[in-house]
């Protein structure tokens, strides 16, 4: 039975969805099964692995709140190396949609129990929010990886972030982990990002993957491409640093 990580950070501009890409991509290369599920409106990590959404009939949206088949909308990506269940702006309406529906904290979960059994990692793009959507993802997942910046203000937000998680373990979800922190955007030359990876370390001495996503304009331009960095640039050190984050996965996965 496959694990299931949704990549979870309210604040937008941390590099959440760039690692959602780049750890689908490179745990396939690795050998896993992998489906990345596309759960934000803004729909940036099915466009950043060449999908235009406009051009979809089927969705994430239609498997929400219509409760259609799985095999209706996920998406083989052969380039990648994994499935995808694609994103619409349609998702916005879900969160109003499922608002009156009966346990619609659940509905993600329901709907990825059809899939769990067919991957080893299933990977979930969350909304930069912490609303329904985002509820949803954090339910249906068994642990969580939060991407974090490495500027001034890193840890702001992460304290309620970390409280709405507590509040899912304690409420919804008691089986939902705290996978681990990814610093992201480094640049080892600022004193300041230096210090904040520091000081995150500090607070969170078993959490933090030793994988630090750097500050690349490679990792910034390939999902205009269509492509992760892996097909983009794979000798780039962004490419690095997330197959390394890849393997900590993995090994944190198998207890190793």
């Amino acid at each position: 039975m496959g694990k299931i990580i949704a990549l979870v950070n309210q604040k937008g501009g941390v590099g959440k969805t760039t690692t959602t890409i780049n750890l689908a991509t490179y745990l396939a290369k690795l050998g896993k099964r992998v489906l990345l599920v596309d759960l934000d409106p803004q729909a940036n990590a099915s466009s950043g692995l060449g999908i235009d959404p406009r051009t979809l009939q089927k969705h994430l949206y239609h498997n929400l709140v219509l409760k259609e088949d799985l095999q209706n909308t996920i998406i083989r990506l052969n380039f990648a190396g994994h499935d995808i269940i694609p994103a619409h702006s349609d998702l916005a309406g879900a969160s109003i949609e499922l608002a009156e529906v009966e346990n619609r904290e659940y509905q993600l979960f329901e709907v990825l129990r059809q899939a769990k059994n067919s991957y080893d990692f299933i990977v979930i793009d969350s909304p930069p929010s912490l609303g329904l959507l985002t509820i949803n993802g954090l339910v249906a997942a068994d642990e969580v990886i939060i991407p974090v910046q490495t500027e001034y203000f890193a840890l702001e937000g992460l304290g309620q972030l970390l409280n709405t998680i507590n509040l899912v373990q304690e409420n919804l979800q008691p089986r939902l982990q705290l996978g681990g922190i990814v610093m992201t955007m480094y640049d080892r030359r600022n004193n300041l990002a230096r210090q904040v990876v520091k000081e995150v370390r500090n607070h969170f001495p078993d959490k933090v993957f030793d994988s630090v996503i750097p500050r690349t304009v490679r990792l910034a331009e390939a999902p205009s491409f269509g492509q992760s960095i892996l097909q983009f640039d794979s000798f780039n050190k962004g490419a690095r640093a997330y197959r390394q984050l890849a393997e900590e996965v993995i090994a944190r996965s198998e207890g190793k």
